[in-house]
């Protein structure tokens, strides 16, 4: 009896111990959302799970500033981005009834449009080489009406814009393949897109508050809604994106396009999902493993992207699959941690701030990181760094120095400052991410990879 009270007592104390340690995270957690001196609140939902618990969730701001109405947790966003992987999984459901191959080619569905060689497979996987669909349509549309996905295809059809490249030579993300992909699931199943998600996916798997949804096109309302906001740069107030006009054009005459945006839903029924894809609910594990397999080029390369997933891998945690989403007033976040089963889902409704997704990773994974220590470097050597460095099509980073600093700037983005740590080696202090110099036989920089999200991506020197 006194081994059976040693080990009650024992147990007592682990429970206690674990119960302390995941307090301890929650409140770790809590405190990366606590507002920031000078900068405005986040706003938006988070969930955070582990093994399909959750251990953090909880509901920052409002949904409605004209009506001060409060988020909770069933209040619907926009996914953006994060909508891709419903399209992708749309696809798989169809490949599974036997209605379509990966293999299949574009002009199958549609031989109207002017490419030839681009599989399904690689609209899925972004290695199309397909135009974005954005220039052509400020180009070509008349931004009083709101276009839809066949207004693509005539467009594509109509002015035949030349392919960014040869399918499968590269990877490049896009939204035109996506938007393809969900003309693709009209044509083969006979339904609406978003009708095609409710019946296959959505009630499925128990996603009430799930559903594709153009508030514009359609003039519909949902109950609870969370509606995005963007700064108005004149008033240094958020306001609907429809009242600013380079956000209005995007957010109202786009605002049919369905396939690569346009699924609206809570972080609970995103739990739901993420908890599926762990079954068989939808499709097999082995069409699962497929769909996280990386995209692999022509000349044999591989690209860290699935079927509407970003692909990563990490030490200590193992394979990670995650996707972001952005569009005028949201910004969107999904990561599962696949082999130790942790998921982390954020949606926010206005331009603000959030918390470094490394950080969050790490407190939820008990990781602790050491901070990347400085190291000095002459002012002459750092002239080898200066270059612009193309990491896809129309992306760059470009590299200077002013003075005895160095700075880098991506495409689009703000200057930050670089710090080095080793030889050839540097880190931002303003998201987590690094970048290295690659040398040729000649010692002279010739490309950088740049390290971030799990992710390694290289970029050539072009100038």
């Amino acid at each position: 009896m006194k081994y059976s009270k040693q080990l009650f007592f024992l147990a007592l104390l682990f429970a206690f111990c674990i119960g302390s340690y995941a307090q301890d995270r929650v409140a770790q957690i809590d405190s990366l959302f606590a507002p920031v001196t000078g900068k405005p609140a986040f706003n938006g939902n988070v969930l955070i799970a582990e093994k399909g618990n959750i251990i953090y969730q909880k509901s920052f701001g409002k949904a409605d500033l004209e009506k001060n109405l409060p988020l909770n947790s069933e209040s619907v966003f926009e996914l953006a981005s994060v909508s891709k992987q419903f399209t992708a999984m749309g696809i798989m459901i169809l490949k599974k009834q036997n209605k379509l191959s990966y293999d299949d080619s574009l002009r199958k569905f549609f031989p109207e449009l002017p490419y030839h060689n681009i599989t399904v497979l690689q609209l899925l996987q972004h290695t199309s080489g397909l135009p974005d669909y954005m220039p052509l349509f400020n180009e070509h549309w008349d931004s009083t009406k709101i276009a839809v996905n066949s207004d693509i295809i005539k467009l594509l059809s109509q002015y035949k814009p030349d392919t960014l490249f040869a399918p499968g030579a590269k990877w490049e993300y896009s939204n035109t393949g996506y938007a393809l992909l969900a003309s693709i699931i009209e044509k083969v199943s006979g339904k609406k897109f978003g009708e095609f998600l409710r019946k296959n996916i959505f009630e499925p798997l128990g996603m009430k508050r799930t559903q594709v949804y153009c508030r514009r096109y359609e003039n519909r309302k949902i109950d609870n809604y969370a509606y995005g906001y963007v700064m108005d740069k004149k008033t240094n107030k958020f306001v609907l994106p429809d009242s600013i006009a380079e956000t209005a054009i995007l957010v109202y005459a786009l605002d049919g396009i369905q396939g690569d945006g346009t699924v609206n839903s809570t972080t609970t029924d995103l739990l739901k999902w993420d908890r599926a894809l762990y079954t068989e609910k939808l499709v097999s594990k082995k069409m699962m493993v497929e769909a996280f397999q990386p995209a692999k080029l022509n000349e044999g390369k591989t690209y860290g992207y699935g079927f509407g997933w970003s692909l990563g891998d990490i030490k200590s945690i193992g394979k990670i699959v995650t996707h972001t989403g952005g569009w005028p007033g949201y910004a969107t976040l999904i990561e599962r941690e696949i082999e130790v089963d942790k998921t982390i889902i954020i949606l926010q409704n206005m331009e603000t701030p959030r918390p470094s997704l490394i950080n969050i990773r790490n407190i939820l994974n008990g990781i602790k990181v050491e901070a990347s220590k400085e190291i000095s470097v002459k002012v002459s050597k750092l002239q080898d760094y200066v270059g612009e460095f193309e990491l896809a099509p129309s992306f760059t980073i470009t590299i200077t120095v002013e003075a005895d600093k160095i700075f880098a700037q991506a495409t689009g983005q703000d200057k930050f400052e670089l710090f080095s740590e080793k030889e050839d080696i540097f880190f931002l202090k303003v998201v987590e991410a690094k970048i290295k110099f690659i040398r040729d036989k000649d010692s002279k920089v010739s490309s950088i990879i740049l390290y971030q999200g799990g992710q390694e991506v290289e970029g050539k020197k072009i100038k």
